[in-house]
């Protein structure tokens, strides 16, 4: 009798502990709706969270790689595609977002077709994260849940400040929501980050802010070859000689000024070793050019030309001989100085030929559309004071205004020129955040948040 009943209490044991493994690996369709809450308390363990609901939008294949270009930069940028349903409400839902995951950092959401983002203002900007948000609500990405993010990812990762959170588990789609195994990790990276201290935090930080330094330096690098080479060219075409006829004293000095400013920009570009070095670089070679501009001058008996800005549109256009109102995308109306060439085509209602540089992306976009490594460049060409007008509204003018530009680039004609301070991205707050500016909106029907959301900061 009690072999027969062994064998059946076995049996009734092995169907319990089946029903039970069943009941925990069910598929997400069957477990309760998730909420806002739900997606905020994933965001804390990885940086991108897709509801179950719209799985539809991007694949597991397509988050996991997106959670890894984010992990890869260190940067704190969430992510989070909802489906347009009663459970995700427009209206304040990206602030609840935030607050509710309580870390400092860029946040982005998919609801349904439409797309917003908005940041704590130590980490982006509110104009930054503005031009960000405009730049990927187009026909282009805008129906491709998974072109748009990784555009915004892309750039947001490029601009971000602060490091990643410690919590990211870097489970990313394999893991379950509220599965235990990704509560113990989490819990095994918030003990072992406090106790590591401050000590390994401070030299994370050190060694991210080196790596981006050196990252924007070898940006800067082919930028500032290419100007270089452009000015020698230059230099050759000019085809001068200080003993040839006609040649006096004056213009034997001026030869010798942009033959200084040719080698002191070799020179100092080769010594360089933080992106604020390329200033004098720039600055080198626009005292180059105005030193060719006055001796073509003398050679011709033209009337000596007054210091003028290099054209704002290309610098290696040489000395600007006029301002005129240019409008950038989605910006104010503003002066800027312009060559003859660039002068011309504007009045005949075409683009001017802007100088594009290398943004991450595989594209080129001209350099007031870049990220901040450009702005010493920039600087070196258009010092004085005279950038901040002319870059006012674009990319780049939004991150030059930042303290952190200052330090980290070597900015000096926007603010104050001083440090920038502890940008705290990826630090806990909680809920107790600035929410200025946050107002929240609709997502309309695939453009965008339609309604009060600014698409700025918190």
């Amino acid at each position: 009798m009690r072999k027969r009943l062994f064998p059946a209490l076995l049996a009734g044991l092995l169907l319990i502990f089946a029903a039970a493994a069943l009941a925990l690996t069910s598929p997400a369709s069957a477990a309760p709706a998730a909420t806002i809450q739900d997606a905020a308390q994933a965001l804390r363990d990885d940086p991108v969270y897709v509801d179950p609901g719209a799985r539809d939008q991007l694949s597991v294949a397509d988050e996991k790689a997106l959670e890894d270009k984010i992990t890869n930069a260190d940067k704190p940028v969430f992510v989070a595609v909802l489906p347009d349903t009663p459970a995700f409400p427009e209206e304040g839902l990206l602030q609840t977002l935030r607050s509710d995951t309580g870390i400092t950092g860029v946040y982005a959401i998919r609801l349904g077709g439409g797309f917003d983002a908005g940041a704590d203002p130590q980490v982006m900007p509110t104009r930054a994260v503005e031009n960000l948000t405009a730049a990927v609500e187009n026909p282009t990405t805008a129906g491709n849940a998974d072109a748009q993010l990784n555009a915004f990812v892309d750039r947001a990762v490029e601009q971000a400040r602060g490091t990643a959170p410690a919590s990211w588990s870097g489970g990313g789609a394999a893991d379950g929501p509220g599965a235990p195994v990704g509560g113990l990790i989490t819990l095994g990276a918030l003990v072992a980050a406090g106790g590591a201290g401050a000590y390994a935090i401070s030299r994370r930080n050190k060694r991210r802010k080196e790596e981006e330094e050196r990252a924007a330096l070898d940006k800067l690098r082919v930028v500032v070859d290419e100007d270089i080479t452009a000015y020698g060219e230059t230099l050759e075409r000019l085809d001068f000689h200080p003993a040839e006829k006609g040649a006096d004293d004056t213009m034997r000095a001026d030869y010798e000024r942009a033959l200084d400013s040719y080698e002191s920009a070799k020179t100092t570009m080769d010594r360089a070793t933080h992106p604020s070095d390329v200033r004098r670089v720039t600055q080198s070679l626009e005292d180059g050019r105005h030193s060719l501009a006055v001796l073509e001058a003398r050679r011709t008996g033209r009337a000596i030309p007054a210091r003028r800005p290099p054209c704002f549109f290309d610098p290696r256009h040489g000395p600007s001989v006029t301002d005129v109102l240019w409008t950038p995308s989605g910006g104010a109306a503003r002066e800027v100085p312009v060559c003859g060439a660039d002068e011309v085509r504007l009045s005949r209602g075409e683009d001017p030929m802007s100088r594009t540089v290398d943004v991450g992306d595989g594209n080129r976009r001209p350099y007031w559309e870049a990220g901040p490594a450009y702005g010493p460049w920039a600087g070196g060409y258009f010092g004085g004071g005279l950038l901040p007008g002319l870059l006012v509204g674009t990319m780049l003018g939004s991150m030059l205004a930042t303290p952190a530009y200052a330090s980290e680039y070597g900015g000096g004609d926007f603010g104050d020129g001083g440090a920038g301070g502890d940008w705290g991205g990826g630090d806990f707050s909680g809920s107790d955040f600035d929410s200025s500016g946050f107002g929240g909106g609709g997502f309309g029907d695939g453009g965008g948040f339609g309604g009060g959301f600014d698409g700025g900061g918190f």
